[in-house]
């Protein structure tokens, strides 16, 4: 199995092979180059994942998946269950990196605010496949957001996951599922893991934002720090 690094210049070297919509000025504005990609953040051995839908701003600027506005969010709601209290500044904060795995579905930012096109999440799909099932060592995923829960559609029965998420209580149920990768060698590996969905947490998401940090909470009970 190749390092994280390989899997990183692989990602590259794809985005590199054929054009895709990138929002190229915010990495000009950033000082940051548009085909490298900001893959993950936090922790390979952590139990835990939060699984978001691209990059934004903030993501583009300080090269890491959700540390914008709602990334914050969800650092803060972590850092509370695991200390029992708010941080008191920044530095507190990036703790929950020892502790958390952070990825989105495509690992760059797209133009505005629109979801990237099922083609291009196809083609970063093989690359978050290994990372998830080869690289990352845990199986519990905390999806943000109906793009990214609905990612994970081929790794339940037929019709399971678009299913579970038309249930009332999707926001507080589990479902199982089984992740699968293909190795530089063409060998291909499963893993079972635990799909939570919570809504969004975005400001703009006006039905779940005041709800968000409490359902967070209730998600997080099951786990022991």
């Amino acid at each position: 199995m190749s390092d994280i690094a390989t899997l990183i210049d692989r990602v590259r070297r794809e985005a590199e092979r054929e054009s895709f919509p990138i929002d190229t000025p915010i990495y000009e504005s950033a000082k940051k180059d548009p085909r490298q990609p900001v893959l993950y953040a936090g922790n390979l051995e952590s139990q835990l994942c939060f699984f978001g839908r691209d990059l934004g701003r903030d993501e583009v600027r300080e090269g890491q998946p959700l540390i914008g506005a709602a990334g914050t969010l969800v650092r803060e709601g972590f850092f509370l269950a695991w200390q029992g209290r708010k941080p008191k500044n920044k530095a507190e904060l990036l703790a929950v990196l020892d502790r958390i795995f952070l990825t989105n579905t495509v690992p760059y930012k797209p133009p505005g605010n629109k979801a990237y096109s099922e083609e291009v999440k196809a083609r970063f799909r093989p690359f978050i496949e290994q990372l998830l099932v080869l690289h990352w060592q845990g199986d519990h995923i905390i999806t943000l957001g109906t793009e990214a829960c609905k990612w994970f559609t081929p790794y339940g029965k037929p019709g399971e996951v678009d299913r579970f998420f038309l249930q009332g209580d999707r926001f507080y149920n589990k479902l199982r599922i089984t992740l699968t990768a293909t190795d530089d060698a063409g060998v291909s590996h499963q893993k079972p893991a635990v799909l939570m969905p919570l809504p969004h947490p975005s400001p703009l998401n006006q039905r779940y934002y005041a709800l968000f940090p409490d359902m967070l909470q209730k998600r997080l009970n099951d786990f022991a720090f």
